[in-house]
Formats: structure tokens, C-alpha cells, sequence
């Protein structure tokens, strides 16, 4: 993974320094909170309901085990004790001191991490699939692309005060685990008719209040024109962007009013004059970012001991099931450590389960881990001699649940427990769902289902996304909640669907129920997913399940 060199050292240093006067200024009365304001929101600062929220970004959601341990000391020290993974493989600490905030960016710097950019009309943190480097289907690794991106977009002076914010997502696989269509550009990696690899570049995808899937722009493009190129759609965008109305200022709205074809002929003419400037430094650049991500040298040992774990432990089995996935060294594994415990709130962690994490990532997974978009922990290397003992350091941690995938596997945005944003709460309803079908004990015959709640129409729990998405709403000072059926944030992505009338707080459960029975009613084979039964009938008996009273006067 990419290490600081001097310069970056040097940059943060100053950077942080230049925010404590800002905050000391703050605290003695200097600056008004109106003036504050944009001077916090560039360093991740955020007033939320009830404290500042410290939003700290995990560039393309790669950490090593000395960050995570940091993190976990911030959360100990400064906070309550526990960080909240989010959808942007960013952490958040909800309830920092003001005054505390210059010395935690300060420990942050001491392992290259940092706050800048994860807030503001500006590129925020550039994800990434969270199994790079690792996957059996990459073609690959983006993640030295993505790097590269950060360098770039870091304290950009063009792009500082761009019309909205403005998001990037890479994946290095045909398997979109980055959601790359529901981001401002996204980036897929693939191959020409040559075999070389290319990107597909996306542009004006984007949920909240106008949801849209983003469209090609290009098909096909070499990685040494990717930098020239990406700077030319900001350019674009950073001219035609409306500033008069923030809720169209998202480039999906400027690629909307233009169209397609007349913003791809003005990207390419920007191109056209950028490309030149940039003379192969940026490519030179790059080599040197690759060399630190040569993959690491995968050790060799016998499987045996994990096939007779396999046959003889079912619980260990479960979990190797839903947990696993396919690695490029068939005697290695991908494993993901759920963040969403029954009952649970989806993506916090406490300060002992992250320094058990980093143990576990330190002595098994070769020094590095990942932050995935649906809030979960992942070992991107790890051989499978090493799993059983790995899943039994997990169960006494309480991080063993094994739902990767499933209907308890529940990506939620803060709601209105904490944000100022929200409307409705939605860590209550993730919690009760996961129970509720906990108590059924049929998630793992219902089988791959991705729930998705927002506490806001800004979607920051990716709802439109979600097989069934879930979108809390204020209605008179009632919360009430809509379902949406259909969603998908993978390389075949759809918009969910909305069903009809929202349900209370209290009735929101018992109709995930109904669609859940419904859709086991509806397959024709146990392996046949929800989105699967979804697309082939259609809205119309979900509808009717979801509503029975309708249907009851109807006859």
C-alpha cells in the first residue's frame, strides 16, 4: 500500500497546523460558526444533531493494521469509544470535542491518514472494489489508479469549489463490488480488442433526490490518457454546473440538461487541449505508486486442517460460506468480518474489535485490510490454513456473524440518531429487521437479499440501490417509510422501484416480512435470488403482499 513520503508529511503537517489556528479562533470568539463553517467542512468537520462529527477518509478503503489501531486509540481517547464505518469507506467519530479536533488529526497524520476532503463542493474520497488486488476475477489492481486520483484531486486548485460534490468509484473487475454507476464518474476496468486494459468511464451517476444510473461516456480508454481525461469531465462540469440551485448542481443534472453527446464533444475537446500538458509525468508517477502495491509474497502450507474445520465444525462452515470469497491464489481466501451483528448498528466498531481486527490482519493477512461500501471489515489475503483460527478470534470478539450477503447484511446511514440531515431514524429499523429474521432463523434460506435504508431523501444508505430499499421520511412529525423494490448497484445496476404508500415505524418490519415470504412463495428454485424473482414477475404480487387490504377490497 502506498506510503507518505516527505512531501506528504510535510503537506498534512502544514494543513493541520493551518486548522488549529482556525479552530482556536473558532473557540475564542475570532470566527463566527457562519465563518467557521467552510473552514471545518474542508478538513471533515461536521456539526451534526447533538456534537461535531469527524469524518476521516480511508483512501479506496485500504488500511494497514498501525492505522487501524490509531483509529481505535482516537475512538478511545477522544470519542465514545467506537468508530462508524460508512458507505464511502470513510470512518466517522460522532462525538469529538472541538478542541480535541486539532490533536486528533494530528495523530491521524502520524499514519497517513487524514480529513481532508471528505467534506465540501469538492472530490471527496475515491473508493474502490474492496476486494482489490485480491479478487479471483480482477484484471487489475485500480488501486494505484485510485491512488493517483487522490494525488491529483488533493487541494486541486480548479476544483476547490466545484458547483456540488463530487464522487469517484474504481473497480479493476467485470464484477461491480463499487457501485460505480450511482457515482459522478465511475471507472471498469477492461480490456480492448487487443487485451490491453482500459476503463469504461461513467459519468453522471448519483442517488438522492434526482437518482440516475451514469452513462458511458467512453467505452473505452487507455489508462496513460486516464488523468487528462477525468480532469477534462471536472473541467466540463466545473463550467456548466448550475451554482443557482444546489439541488441541480450534481453533474448528473448538468449531463441531463446537455445531453450526452454534447457533453462527450466538449469533454473531448477539453481533452484534446489538456492531454498534451500533462507529457508522461503523470505516468512516471504512477510507476512509481504501482511498485507499492506489488502483491505480496503468498506463502505456501497444507489445506487439510481447514477441509476436516469444514467437515466437522457446521458453525465454521456457515460462516466459510457466506463469509469467503474466491481469492486469486486458490489456497488463499477473501474474508469479510461483518460489522452487523444481530441487533447490531450497521458499521461501528468498537475500539477492542479494531485492534483485534489489525492483530488478525497483522499476523494472517499480510499486514493490510479493507473497508468495503457496505460498512464490513475485509482480510484481503489470507491463506486458508489460518481461517478456523481466525473465525474463533472473531467469536469471542462478537465479530463472527456470518450474513456477508444477507438479509441481516444491512448497509444503514446514521438516521436521525445523529444526523441533522434526516428525517426518520435508521439504525432502529436495520436493527429490527436483523433480529426479526434472527429470530426466524430463515436468512440463510432466504439467501443473497440487500437491504439498504436511508433516514433522509439524500440516500446516503444507498436505498434506490437496494433489493429492497428503504427511504424514512417525515410526514406531519410522523416517521414513515417507503419500500422500494428492484435496486441494484452492481455492473447490471437498476433503480429500485417504488411500491406505493409508506408504513410506520411500527408496521415498516412486518411488511420486509411479507415481501420476504413472498418472494420465497414466488421462486421456482432455492437458488433463484429476490432480484432474480423481482425481475422476472415483476412489482404486482410484491405490491399485493405489501398491501393485502388493497387487495381485499379490491375483491
Amino acid at each position: 500500500m502506498y506510503k507518505y513520503n516527505d512531501f506528504d508529511k510535510e503537506f498534512l503537517a502544514a494543513r493541520n497546523a493551518q486548522f488549529r489556528a482556525q479552530v482556536a479562533r473558532r473557540i475564542d470568539g475570532s470566527l463566527t460558526e457562519d465563518e467557521f463553517r467552510p473552514l471545518r467542512l474542508m478538513n471533515g468537520l461536521y456539526l451534526q444533531l447533538h456534537a461535531y462529527m469527524l469524518r476521516v477518509a480511508v483512501p479506496y478503503g485500504t488500511l494497514s493494521p498501525a492505522q487501524l489501531r490509531q483509529l481505535a486509540m482516537v475512538a478511545e481517547r477522544w470519542d465514545k469509544g467506537y468508530g462508524h464505518f460508512t458507505t464511502r469507506q470513510n470512518i466517522q467519530f460522532n462525538w469529538p470535542r472541538l478542541s480535541d479536533v486539532p490533536d486528533i488529526l494530528d495523530a491521524l497524520a502520524e499514519v497517513g491518514l487524514h480529513a481532508i476532503q471528505t467534506s465540501g463542493n469538492t472530490i471527496r474520497n475515491v473508493t474502490a472494489d474492496h476486494f482489490a488486488g485480491a479478487a479471483a476475477d480482477e484484471i487489475e489492481d485500480p488501486r494505484p489508479v485510485a491512488e493517483l486520483l487522490r494525488q491529483w484531486s488533493t487541494d486541486h486548485p480548479e476544483f476547490q469549489f466545484l458547483p456540488r460534490k463530487f464522487k469517484f468509484a474504481v473497480t479493476g473487475s467485470p464484477k461491480d463490488r463499487a457501485v460505480t454507476r450511482a457515482h459522478d464518474i465511475g471507472l471498469r476496468m477492461v480490456r480492448n480488442a487487443a487485451g490491453e486494459p482500459g476503463f469504461e468511464v461513467l459519468v453522471g451517476g448519483g442517488l438522492g433526490r434526482a437518482p440516475m444510473i451514469g452513462q458511458v461516456v467512453r467505452a473505452f480508454l487507455p489508462k496513460a490518457d486516464l488523468l487528462p481525461y477525468v480532469e477534462a469531465i471536472v473541467s466540463v462540469y466545473n463550467l456548466l454546473g448550475r451554482r443557482d440551485n444546489k439541488y441541480k448542481a450534481r453533474i448528473k443534472i448538468t449531463l441531463h440538461e446537455t445531453g450526452l453527446e454534447a457533453f462527450r464533444e466538449k469533454v473531448e475537446a477539453r481533452f484534446a487541449e489538456l492531454r498534451s500538458s500533462f507529457s508522461g509525468v503523470d505516468q512516471a508517477h504512477l510507476a512509481q505508486i504501482e511498485a507499492q502495491f506489488a502483491p505480496p509474497a503468498l506463502i505456501k502450507a497444507p489445506l487439510a486442517g481447514f477441509e476436516a474445520a469444514l467437515k466437522r465444525d457446521p458453525v465454521f462452515r456457515a460462516w466459510v460460506d457466506t463469509n469467503l470469497a474466491a481469492h486469486r491464489d486458490p489456497d488463499h481466501a477473501i474474508v469479510s468480518i461483518s460489522l452487523k451483528a444481530h441487533g447490531a448498528t450497521p458499521g461501528d466498531a468498537t475500539s477492542d474489535q479494531m485492534r483485534v481486527i489489525a492483530d488478525l490482519a497483522e499476523e494472517f493477512s499480510y499486514n493490510e485490510l479493507r473497508v468495503s461500501h457496505e460498512q464490513n471489515i475485509i482480510l484481503p489475503n489470507v491463506h486458508k490454513s489460518n481461517i478456523f483460527e481466525i473465525h474463533a478470534r472473531l467469536k469471542q470478539a462478537g465479530l463472527a456473524t456470518a450474513n456477508i450477503g444477507l438479509i441481516s447484511d444491512i448497509i444503514a446511514c446514521p438516521g436521525m440518531d445523529y444526523c441533522a440531515l434526516a428525517t426518520a431514524r435508521s439504525i432502529p429499523v436495520a436493527q429490527e429487521i436483523a433480529e426479526r429474521f434472527e429470530a426466524l432463523k430463515i436468512e440463510h434460506e432466504v439467501g443473497p437479499l440487500k437491504i439498504k435504508i436511508s433516514g433522509c431523501i439524500n440516500a446516503c444508505g444507498h436505498h434506490h440501490v437496494g433489493h429492497i430499499g428503504i427511504l424514512g421520511l417525515d410526514r406531519a412529525g410522523v416517521e414513515n417509510y417507503q419500500i422500494t423494490l428492484g435496486g441494484d448497484g452492481t455492473e447490471a445496476a437498476s433503480l429500485g422501484e417504488r411500491a406505493g404508500p409508506g408504513f410506520s415505524a411500527e408496521a415498516i418490519v412486518p411488511a420486509v416480512e411479507r415481501l420476504v415470504f413472498c418472494y420465497l412463495d414466488l421462486r421456482e428454485t432455492p437458488g433463484e435470488t429476490f432480484l432474480e424473482v423481482y425481475r422476472r414477475v415483476g412489482m404486482a404480487p410484491f405490491k399485493a403482499a405489501l398491501y393485502p387490504q388493497e387487495k381485499a377490497d379490491a375483491a
